[in-house]
């Protein structure tokens, strides 16, 4: 957040805050309202902005920092999500029997609505780091072209494991349907699977589907070890998807801001892969149940996770398959498991498409 404020601050913030609450100058004449006198006033704020809130300023940390995140990540969410889905999500897949109406719009006013409340939970994290407690660092010779890259490698490998168990704990029963079940209501219809308009996977319990539950996902036993309960398919093994938070940003993602307070790293390098992995929780969403191909051994893929949205106890990872693979809860793509496979019986029944999936005639696919 450092980064964006260096960024930020000469180019907009700046101005913003000496014309929001300018710094008094000797001789101005607080009745003076006219046009040509604000035009003049506005353009030597432009000029030399000054302001009662310097950059150093706590509630102008907090204004800016809440700003940007707010601004930024739905930006980042509309622009990718919108991508994904119309360049890259199989929009056959909305012919699926248990596509629910409007469910588009759903996942989008879902998504939006869990931002506010992530930016307001990660503030606080974000204001250590732009008051300098944490340890990223400017200049990349400060330690060198080596830690550059390693530092990277530890970040993913730090979210990883840090998603992998957030994700797990999201899916307990006292914890999933207070803060997971909104980005699974879809299960509750049937639904294993989503669309990137659905990646934002935290959200406040705002929905009144009591359908959706975490089917046991996981338990805690007696001995107190969190432990997955064997998969169980939700109704069908095919079903549709749709979404994106992702949004993506699973519970809040604090562990992508609390790296930053544990190992030193240069601050725009930081800032790259805070914003992939982001971009990453929205592809993820994108339904394809691409199977045996040679990444699916160590990448967590679209298939991955549409497992986890028809199984809830399989496929927690973000990037990598080593800590299900560790832990038990791996499961690997099956191309019959594939939602547009039932997808295509309802177009084949609507005439839509022959056989083998071709469109027929003046037939039309939805988004087309």
């Amino acid at each position: 957040m450092d980064a964006a404020l260096e960024l930020l601050d000469p180019l907009i913030l700046d101005k913003a805050f000496a014309w929001l609450s300018p710094f008094p100058r000797a001789g101005a004449n607080p009745n003076n309202s006219s046009l040509a006198d604000f035009s003049a006033d506005f353009s030597a704020v432009d000029a030399a902005p000054t302001t009662l809130w310097p950059r150093d300023n706590i509630y102008r940390q907090i204004i800016s920092i809440l700003l940007i995140t707010q601004l930024g990540a739905t930006s980042l969410y509309l622009v990718f999500s919108a991508l994904s889905y119309y360049f890259i999500f199989d929009r056959r897949l909305e012919y699926h029997p248990r596509f629910l109406r409007n469910q588009v719009r759903q996942e989008i006013k879902s998504s939006l609505s869990a931002i506010p409340v992530i930016n307001l939970l990660t503030l606080p994290l974000f204001l250590a780091e732009v008051r300098g407690k944490s340890l990223l660092y400017a200049g990349v010779s400060d330690y060198g072209w080596p830690w550059l890259l390693f530092s990277s490698i530890l970040y993913m490998a730090f979210n990883d494991i840090a998603i992998y168990w957030i994700h797990r704990l999201e899916h307990h029963p006292s914890v999933y349907k207070h803060i997971h079940k909104p980005h699974h209501k879809w299960i509750g219809k049937f639904f294993p699977e989503e669309s990137p308009i659905s990646t934002l996977p935290f959200r406040p319990k705002t929905d009144g589907n009591k359908s959706s539950h975490p089917m046991g996902c996981a338990s805690l036993p007696p001995t107190g070890r969190l432990r997955a309960i064997p998969p169980i398919p939700v109704s069908i093994p095919v079903v549709s998807p749709i979404p994106p938070h992702h949004n993506n940003l699973t519970l809040p993602p604090p562990q992508k801001s609390i790296f930053a307070f544990l190992c030193p790293m240069q601050r725009y390098l930081y800032l790259s892969l805070f914003l992939a992995v982001q971009i990453w929780t929205i592809l993820i969403h994108d339904g394809d149940m691409l199977s045996n191909h040679w990444t699916e051994k160590f990448l967590n893929t679209p298939a991955h996770h549409t497992l986890h949205h028809m199984y809830f106890t399989v496929n927690y990872g973000q990037y990598f398959t080593w800590a299900d693979c560790a832990f038990g809860t791996h499961r690997k793509p099956d191309g019959r498991l594939d939602p547009i496979l039932d997808a295509l019986k309802v177009m084949r029944a609507r005439g839509i498409v022959d056989e083998e999936g071709n469109v027929l005639g003046e037939g039309k696919v939805k988004g087309e």
